[in-house]
């Protein structure tokens, strides 16, 4: 099967799954919000997308010159099902019933640090989010606030957008865009872990932002000898990563590496579908844990939980975004992913993930999703 028809193929299915609600442009156009119309995230936007001069785009899917930076403040409305992102229609948002920005303004690189010493004071943790494949810069915006909102975790929220263009026939493009972007997503972990007034850094990757971040830290750890120390945890949801690179990728990150906790379902069409783009390699986010090869290979890597959301259903017809869309996953991000504390005992994770799950789902429902958890530290 030539590389194009594969491309079609993807694009067929991620059409058919999204089931024709392509969205206007201009959402991130500001609007005034009346008090009590919705809740308020506000969140750093690092980015080395091109700027866009069309009205509420910001920034398109062109690559830029560099890192700019925005402090975005997206209002979330009252109302709404917990994974669930309401987009406005045509012309002004509006916050009582849609997601809508009611602030944006650049932020200066000489100003980010100013930046989270502001956002920092009293949380002390920041969450950094690498979007994936085929994602507006909107679209980036209003997960991740709605990923902030749902999961109520109370860490500054930081946004890492790359040059996608947000559309299912530029995957190869969405790769290399990634590719341009290692070495800013590198300096802004940098920039984020030496603020004086954070203590902790997460990062969270969704499907080929997977692989920008787990590149991103194999590069420092090569250069550096170690991923910085306050960078304690990494989430990988359904990553697009080549299951045998990924596995020489953690290897060289070395032994002091953060904790990694990947969400994977072998029914994710998504990825289904990159598997054949990539020589018919699974990918690291679709591996079958039932398959005895797949976890002797995962019980080699210590430190690293694998949740296997096959069993789960959930609002994404693409089984892609679970991690978002469902609120069983959402609630385990929050309570046991996003809010530990520095010098939580991680050696139970597999267990509390497992916990929550069991609680948010009932044991029934719950008991077909695996927690597989690979040699302890």
């Amino acid at each position: 099967m030539s590389l194009r028809t594969v491309q079609w193929a993807l694009a067929a299915s991620l059409l058919a799954g999204v089931g024709g609600c392509a969205r206007p442009e201009g959402a991130l156009a500001p609007v005034l919000a009346a008090p009590g119309a919705g809740a308020k995230v506000e969140m750093l936007a690092a980015t080395t997308r091109a700027p866009s001069d069309r009205p509420g785009v910001v920034f398109g899917g062109e690559r830029g010159d560099g890192l700019a930076f925005a402090d975005i403040v997206v209002s979330v409305p009252p109302n709404r099902q917990v994974g669930s992102i309401q987009w406005p229609r045509r012309g002004p948002a509006d916050p009582a019933r849609t997601f809508a920005v009611t602030s944006l303004s650049d932020v200066p690189r000489a100003g980010v640090r100013s930046w989270l010493k502001k956002e920092a004071r009293g949380r002390r943790r920041a969450l950094i989010f690498v979007h994936g494949f085929n994602t507006r810069f909107d679209a980036a915006v209003f997960r991740f606030a709605q990923l902030i909102h749902d999961s109520n975790a109370g860490l500054v929220p930081i946004l890492f957008s790359w040059p996608s263009r947000g559309r299912v026939l530029d995957y190869v493009y969405d790769r290399e865009s990634t590719n341009f972007s290692r070495s800013d997503l590198v300096e802004l972990m940098n920039t984020v872990a030496a603020s004086p007034e954070v203590d902790e850094v997460v990062i969270m990757a969704h499907s080929m932002g997977a692989w920008l971040t787990v590149e991103a830290l194999r590069q420092e750890a090569l250069r550096r000898g170690r991923i910085p120390a306050k960078i304690t945890d990494v989430i990988l949801a359904s990553p697009d990563l080549d299951v045998d690179v990924f596995e020489r990728q953690v290897a060289e990150m070395g032994p002091k590496r953060p904790h990694i906790t990947i969400f994977v379902s072998r029914n994710d069409r998504a990825l289904g579908l990159a598997r054949l783009i990539a020589g018919r390699v699974t990918r690291v986010g679709a591996v079958d844990l039932t398959d005895a090869a797949y976890r002797d290979r995962l019980d080699a890597a210590a430190g690293v939980v694998v949740v296997d959301l096959t069993g789960l259903s959930s609002g994404d017809p693409l089984n892609h975004s679970k991690f978002a869309t469902s609120p069983a996953v959402v609630q385990v991000l929050g309570e046991q992913l996003l809010r530990r504390q520095p010098g939580d005992d991680s050696s139970n994770r597999a267990a509390d993930v497992a916990q929550t799950l069991g609680a948010a789902l009932g044991s029934a429902v719950a008991a077909p999703i695996l927690v597989f958890s690979g040699g302890q530290n």
